[in-house]
């Protein structure tokens, strides 16, 4: 389980995050939402490390995590899906699938099957160059990749942006899928709101880098969700 409390975190003299507490249990899909701007990315930037948070706490599975950097928090179980998802284009699909193998000690340093079972595509074009890929490949793609680093933690940001629809479909199954083994929590930042819907379990609506609602699907309405998102 994840849990941040009062997270802040700057652009140099701008804060963009005014404490964010948050919680992510595993075998759930925890959403972010919220319109352009409102912090959604930052966000997932303090927790992957990737930005350094300004202040406030996060622990994972109960351990404090001081501020570390990306691969040192990738090596404590926190698995990124960046936005844009910042895929070699000059690595084949296999290379790129390592390069999250790093992280990893070394026994363990494999590609699992199960990638290519969830992405088909991705053993189909195993040789291929990255940046030869659609953008659909290149976000399943970035997904395996993130998986192979055998995450606790599931940091995903927009991973239907751009994407057709038969491949959201395709990665609504993978989330369903690693959200009922039960074997991490997962964060997805969203804006497509039926995508988000159907799949979260809870949910936090930023505004201005702040919450602005913070609710249990089983205790909210659909209406109720739309209508803060849309705020």
């Amino acid at each position: 389980m994840l849990e941040t409390h009062d997270l802040t975190l700057h652009y140099g003299g701008s804060q963009i995050l005014n404490g964010v507490s948050i919680i992510a249990i595993k075998g759930e899909v925890t959403c972010i939402m919220g319109t352009n701007g409102v912090g959604k990315t930052s966000l997932m930037k303090a927790i992957s490390g990737t930005h350094a948070r300004s202040g406030g706490d996060m622990t994972l599975d109960g351990e404090t995590l001081p501020n570390l950097p990306a691969h040192k928090l990738a090596q404590r179980g926190v698995g990124y899906v960046p936005q844009g998802r910042m895929i070699f284009p000059l690595l084949t699909v296999r290379e790129n699938l390592e390069t999250g193998l790093a992280c990893l000690p070394k026994a363990e340093r494999h590609v699992p099957d199960r990638i290519f079972e969830m992405f088909p595509v991705l053993k189909e074009m195993e040789n291929r160059r990255g940046g030869d890929l659609s953008g659909g490949q290149q976000q399943q793609l970035a997904i395996g990749r993130a998986l192979v680093t055998r995450p606790k933690l599931l940091l995903m940001d927009e991973p239907t942006e751009g994407i057709q629809p038969n491949i959201i479909q395709l990665i609504g199954t993978v989330i369903r899928q690693l959200r009922d083994e039960g074997e991490m929590a997962i964060i997805l930042v969203e804006q497509y709101f039926d995508f988000a819907f159907d799949l979260a379990d809870r949910f936090y609506v930023l505004k201005r880098g702040e919450t602005v609602l913070s609710v249990c699907k089983a205790d909210a309405t659909r209406e109720q969700v739309q209508a803060a998102f849309s705020v």
